[in-house]
């Protein structure tokens, strides 16, 4: 079987491809959680449930959790994306338990990621719209947080271009959507920290974005 990234549909090259090493992130947790939610796994394989069932639960997570975070109610917003996290993490687990892994299920997969990220940063944005604050660099909190809406992308360009060119699908940070995540609740519980918050993101996706670049460039059959 082809190793797979942990995206279903997407396999590719062995982990240790390369001589750039991955830099520490949450995304590290991620054997620890699916195991965590392994009795989900196995029941939905009994079940036959399908993997896109976890993807549209993901993604409805996120879409609640941008109205919390909208409204900055942090905690029903921790809670939701944790729903929308379980919810990446099962779609993949689920497919490879059920061997039903495919290329489309990858782009299922990717559209979610996408669709989620973009739902729980137009709940930042909103937050930022409604409580204001003073320009930092001669931008608002709102127009940081616009600019980390799309900062936000670039790692995942990357991944996709080095995927598209042979290299294994890279996921994981410095700066992932699980530290995306925890950045967006901090924001939503201390709104005064809307800026440094979107100025964390907006380095750390570039810095992200700049490492999975250089591990793809020494890919095997990529140089």
């Amino acid at each position: 079987m082809p190793w797979v990234t942990g995206t279903r549909g997407a396999p590719g090259p062995p982990p240790s491809v390369g001589t750039v090493a991955a830099m520490p992130s949450l995304y590290a947790l991620k054997p620890w959680y699916t195991r965590r939610l392994r009795l989900v796994v196995d029941r939905a394989v009994a079940r036959g449930t399908t993997p896109d069932v976890f993807t549209a639960v993901g993604v409805a997570g996120a879409a609640l959790a941008g109205v919390a975070l909208a409204l900055g109610w942090w905690l029903p917003a921790l809670v939701l994306l944790a729903v929308r996290l379980a919810g990446a993490n099962l779609d993949g687990a689920v497919a490879r338990a059920r061997g039903v892994s495919r290329p489309w299920g990858f782009v299922l997969n990717e559209l979610g990621d996408r669709a989620s990220d973009l739902l729980m940063l137009a709940g930042l944005a909103v937050l930022a719209a409604r409580t204001g604050g003073d320009p930092v660099a001669g931008l608002t909190p709102l127009d940081w947080v616009l600019v980390a809406t799309v900062a936000a992308t670039l790692p995942t360009f990357v991944s996709l271009a080095g995927a598209g060119a042979g290299a294994p699908r890279l996921n994981g940070g410095p700066l992932g959507k699980t530290e995306r995540c925890a950045l967006a609740v901090l924001g939503a519980a201390v709104p005064a920290l809307l800026t440094p918050v979107a100025v964390v993101v907006v380095v750390g996706s570039v810095l992200t974005a700049v490492v999975r670049a250089r591990r793809i460039r020494h890919a095997p059959g990529v140089a």
